[in-house]
């Protein structure tokens, strides 16, 4: 076994707080490893039976590691032919008790690099598990998976090992002997990054993320980056004409925006946008939370072309049970404060239609849209005559009768839906008995549609229904953000300084926060999908409830609790539909924790 000096440590690791364009490839020590075993699966039971690793950076050799290991089995035949490795060989070899301890302090600091990484790393991973000792935080390079993206057929066949050392004219043949395939590799590594150079790829995340679907004129426009802090925030991709054409958000400006002119961002929109880009703007936000937010809102009032989502937050429906005489169900597009009852909103209006199916299938209600007098004479409609309205219209019905139809709807919308469950879960029953699935399928669907609409209302109204939530929670650096949220919407966000008097910075930041005034029905003061983003931190790990003014509260029978079943059933689909089909299958419901 032979082990170097271990090399001076690299620039990056002394200024790696300064380095804003990543870690040039030049700084980096590499350990490329290769393994020998006696099969494919370390979870299977076969073992490595030769380690063989080189270190090497700024493409010199700084050393090279090479040991058998003894797998205390008999080495299958076909193995010993293939890698001349025999039983003999290994008797007196060190086991691999001892071997992966040595191997590690070897490749202490660097990049691991294999050929076909999952497999070799995966062994060692494995070894290290089964005796119980920590994995090192290795930074892993995969030279196949790299070389797929690169080379193509007209340069060799295809990317096995040795293939590409022919290619690059490695100075090591390949023979399935771990140190002399390591030595290829070095070669073939350092073949690859010659390649990507002359595309701009000069850094390890640049190499790690490269696809040759990013041009070079996208790599060009890398500099639009630099001025970005490596702070939380917002940014703006704007065109010539001062056009915003994207915002996204990160926990890090500089280093997310430098990615779309790098080999990171391969969808052909942001391609697109990028080329058209002349100027990345930043907002720095004290929080991740806060950036969540301005994004929403900056989607909102500009409109990007290139953001598919939040772009129409007052593009959406709710179901409302209307306020009169013989009170029904109407589709609407704004809550209005008039002293109705709503769930929603829903994202698009055939998600509210398939709810309202679901009420209509479960309480018997008019459906028809115009207004009836106090004792109507009509003549009554089909659904009447199929025993599925109660028909006011034509006085089938008397009016404390069918308050109380909708009362037990009332109750249903806002507090407990079984009602509405057990009625489909019977006709769904039914169906099923009958073959008649497809139709049962539609039930469910409507069914589902229904409970993720009751649940979301009634999560947002408790949290809109409070004047003032204010929460902390301890984040990773140690640090305590801080965020007032006033009738759902997020008024103020910060991080108590290290120092700083932790009640003086609430009460400080809770006299600087945003005056909300509350909104009608059931809805925040904000979009929903800032409220559910408000309450996905607030529903997270580590929260502490520093004040609430109000009654934060959720109904005990509400619809949350029958989810987790129809979540299930939504997950098996999007196992088995094919992704092309995916479009209208609804997002799975996430519990708090």
């Amino acid at each position: 076994m032979s082990n170097a000096v271990q090399g001076a440590p690299s620039r990056w690791e002394v200024q790696r707080s300064f380095d804003e364009l990543g870690r040039p490839l030049r700084d980096i020590t590499f350990c490329v490893v290769d393994l020998e075993t006696t099969g494919g699966s370390a979870a299977a039971g076969s073992m490595i039976t030769e380690i063989g690793a080189v270190k090497v950076r700024g493409g010199e050799i700084l050393g090279e590691f090479q040991t058998l290991v003894n797998p205390h089995d008999t080495i299958p035949p076909f193995i010993a032919v293939l890698t001349g490795i025999t039983n003999s060989m290994v008797a007196d070899a060190p086991p691999i008790e001892s071997a992966l301890p040595a191997f590690l302090e070897f490749a202490a600091g660097c990049v691991l690099v294999a050929h076909n990484a999952p497999f070799d790393v995966g062994f060692l991973k494995h070894f290290a598990e089964q005796q119980q000792r920590p994995w090192p935080r290795f930074e892993v390079l995969d030279t196949a998976k790299l070389a797929r993206r690169v080379i193509t057929r007209d340069d060799a066949p295809n990317c096995k090992l040795s293939s590409l050392a022919v290619l690059f004219n490695a100075d090591t043949t390949p023979n399935h002997r771990a140190l002399s395939d390591a030595r290829a590799t070095v070669d073939v590594l350092h073949g690859l990054m010659e390649r990507l150079g002359a595309l701009g790829v000069h850094t390890l995340e640049e190499l790690q993320t490269f696809s040759s679907r990013v041009s070079s004129a996208q790599r060009k426009k890398r500099h639009l980056a630099e001025r970005l802090p490596h702070a939380p925030g917002v940014y703006l991709f704007r065109d010539a004409s001062d056009r915003v054409l994207y915002i996204g958000t990160s926990r890090d400006l500089r280093t997310r925006v430098r990615s779309y002119f790098t080999a990171s961002e391969t969808r052909s929109r942001m391609g697109e946008m990028v080329r058209l880009a002349t100027k990345v703007t930043g907002i720095e936000c004290a929080t991740v939370l806060e950036a969540q937010v301005r994004e929403l809102r900056l989607i909102a009032e500009h409109k990007p072309t290139y953001n598919r989502r939040s772009r129409f937050p007052e593009k959406v429906h709710f179901l409302k049970l209307t306020r009169e005489t013989w009170p029904r169900l109407s589709l609407v597009r704004k809550v209005l404060d008039d002293d109705a009852d709503y769930i929603g909103p829903f994202s698009s209006r055939q998600t509210a239609e398939r709810s309202l199916a679901a009420l209509h299938e479960a309480f018997p209600i008019r459906q028809c849209t115009d207004r009836l007098g106090a004792t109507p004479t009509r003549s009554p409609c089909v659904l009447a005559e199929m025993d599925r309205c109660l028909a006011p219209c034509d006085g089938s019905t008397d009016e404390s009768a069918y308050a109380a139809v909708v009362s037990r709807l009332r109750d249903t919308l806002l507090h407990d839906p079984d009602e509405v469950v057990e009625t489909i879960n019977q006709r769904m029953a039914q169906l099923a008995d009958d073959e008649r699935f497809e139709e049962a399928g539609v039930h469910r669907d409507r069914l589902a549609s229904f409970l993720r609409a009751a649940a979301r209302t009634q999560r947002l109204s408790a949290l809109s229904r409070c004047t003032e939530v204010v929460a902390a929670r301890r984040e990773d650096n140690g640090r305590w953000s801080v965020h007032v949220v006033r009738h759902g919407r997020l008024a103020a966000a910060g991080v108590i300084p290290a120092g700083t008097d932790a009640h003086q910075f609430v009460a400080d930041l809770k006299a600087s926060a945003e005056a909300v005034a509350d909104a009608p029905g059931p809805v925040p003061a904000a979009s929903a999908e800032e409220s559910e983003k408000v309450l996905t931190w607030l529903e997270s790990d580590g929260i502490r409830l520093v004040d609430v003014d109000g009654e934060w509260t959720c109904p005990l029978r509400g619809a949350r609790r029958h989810l987790a079943l129809h979540d299930a059933v939504n997950q098996s689909r999007l196992s088995l539909v094919p992704f092309d089909d995916r479009r209208d299958i609804t997002t799975v419901h996430q519990p708090a924790r």
